[in-house]
């Protein structure tokens, strides 16, 4: 397989792989064709080679850098913008988790906390089987919360060895 041919495929199927990770397909795209870019590149470079408008390219790269997945850079002797994006899949995938987090687990949390302190007598069947199932969902998210708070504070080789321990 040719570069080319190689680097459109691996483009193609991290903008598939993003609506997974809950950013958009073209997100995600030029997230794939910064991580693969050995120099910076303006928004001109990237209009013109994913094929896609200055206002998609704009709107996506400043959701990139809210993220924390891509930077502006400054390049000496140039006038234009220059973005890059991180290299380090490691660092890119603690800061994915962290930000799904932030933006999903704890608005999550918050509102069942909220939930939690539904009025009524707990004796009462509905009142209770409301209480325990959003205690259970709570109690769930929280240990999915401290587990992700491990994850992103953990350094590769000792994260991907405790893992290989729980397959064993």
């Amino acid at each position: 397989m040719k570069l080319t041919e190689a680097k459109q495929q691996f483009i193609s199927n991290w903008g598939a792989y993003g609506t997974h990770w809950g950013i958009n397909r073209t997100m995600a795209q030029i997230h794939a064709l910064l991580m693969i870019s050995p120099d910076p590149l303006t928004q001109d470079e990237i209009m013109e080679e994913l094929n896609i408008s200055r206002g998609n390219v704009n709107m996506n790269i400043r959701e990139l850098i809210n993220w924390g997945l891509v930077e502006r850079v400054i390049v000496p002797g140039e006038r234009k913008e220059y973005f890059e994006a991180e290299k380090d899949i490691w660092k890119v995938v603690r800061q994915i988790v962290k930000e799904r987090k932030k933006r999903e687990l704890e608005p999550m949390l918050n509102l069942l906390d909220k939930l939690e302190t539904v009025e009524g007598d707990r004796r009462d069947k509905e009142v209770k089987a409301f209480v325990d199932t959003v205690a259970s969902i709570k109690k769930l998210g929280r240990h999915a919360d401290k587990t992700l708070d491990t994850l992103i504070k953990a350094e590769e080789n000792w994260f991907v060895s405790n893992l290989m321990k729980m397959f064993k």
